[in-house]
């Protein structure tokens, strides 16, 4: 069996239960070494192989899967965050398809949670905003025409966007000519829930400007919208004692 498994955000910790017992029951490990914390790997069982997938092709890590497979061994595929967010998983789930090797999935604490955790923010405030849009600049993969960081922008929602770091000058441009207003709250995580993480809050005109400040060339999330701000939302209806839940009455 295949077990393909999100790592999680960065902290060993925040693996799921599951997870974590797959991990210590492989015998094979394919892991994303420039992306997912190695200290996960300290769980893994005497003569376990690890595998290093950032310095291999698709093909390369689909021979070792099906080689495993064909010893009658377990093998964790261990992506970073949640791999349902720019992780390449369906690539390699379709071989296995076409092989009939039996997989299975299962999910991680993606790095926009881990984000929001390190600014302990809600993305979803009441009379601010009740969306988020995860997206990302095009790089050498492009983004559909209808995925444009103007379009997104025009709706004023929060929006999270990953692998764009190195794109900041171009990205607030747009994020401008898309309807954000210049001085629109906006934050950087580098590395969100890593032992080194780093946050800053600036506006959307700043982003260049405070990830030059302070290093910060890659690996870290971009958010932007009014909800950064985590002020002038209204209440919440779910716990307000006038409304009527399933559960309970509204009070005078």
């Amino acid at each position: 069996m295949i077990h393909f498994v999100g790592a999680g955000s960065g902290a060993p910790d925040l693996i799921t239960v599951r997870g974590q017992r797959l991990l210590e029951q492989a015998d094979l490990i394919i892991y994303a070494g420039s992306l997912v914390n190695p200290a996960l790997l300290e769980s893994k069982k005497e003569g376990c192989r690890v595998l290093d997938s950032a310095k291999m092709t698709l093909e390369q890590v689909t021979d070792a899967m099906r080689e495993a497979e064909k010893a009658g061994l377990s093998t964790v595929r261990l992506h970073t965050g949640d791999p349902c967010i720019y992780g390449a998983i369906r690539e390699q789930m379709d071989i296995l398809e076409e092989e009939r090797i039996p997989y299975d999935y299962t999910p991680g604490v993606s790095a926009f949670c881990g984000a929001a955790s390190a600014l302990d923010m809600e993305y979803t405030l009441p009379g601010i905003t009740q969306s988020v849009i995860i997206t990302r600049m095009a790089g050498r993969t492009p983004m559909p025409e209808k995925e444009s960081i103007e379009s997104f922008a025009a709706h004023g929602a929060t929006m999270v966007i990953f692998l764009s770091t190195g794109m900041l000058d171009k990205l607030s441009r747009r994020l401008v000519a898309g309807g954000y207003a210049p001085e629109t709250p906006a934050a950087i995580v580098y590395k969100a829930t890593w032992p080194d993480e780093e946050k800053y809050i600036c506006t959307v005109e700043t982003l260049a400007q405070t990830a030059a400040e302070h290093g910060i060339t890659k690996t870290a999330l971009i958010i932007v919208g009014s909800a950064v701000a985590q002020s002038g939302y209204e209440r919440s209806k779910l716990y307000d004692p006038g409304f009527t839940t399933e559960f309970r009455d509204a009070s005078e």
